[in-house]
């Protein structure tokens, strides 16, 4: 099992909240279109600590094949144009289980 997780920072504008729901939104309808993506759970940091960054992705995969599968689909693509335009900082961790 291959697992994928990624945390974004967001902009600090004033539309932030609604950039998180819509993000959420997005990466919440990404399994339905995916062939491959087994489970996703999207989180919204309510902490709001120094160290916090606002929304988590954590997603599984059969195959290392299946997580390049997902990467380059055109449903993620699109989530992921979105995303860069609203984010200001990322960082990925890719794993096996």
């Amino acid at each position: 099992m291959i697992v994928h997780v990624v945390m974004f920072t967001f902009k600090a504008t004033p539309e932030k909240n609604e950039a998180l729901a819509k993000t959420k939104k997005m990466l919440e309808a990404l399994p339905s279109k995916i062939e491959g993506l087994l489970s996703m759970e999207v989180g919204i940091d309510f902490n709001g600590s120094a160290r916090a960054m606002d929304l988590v992705l954590i997603s599984t995969f059969a195959t290392r094949e299946d997580l390049t599968t997902y990467a380059t689909h055109p449903a993620h693509l699109e989530v992921g144009r979105y995303i860069s335009e609203v984010t200001e900082l990322s960082r990925v961790v890719d794993y096996e289980k």
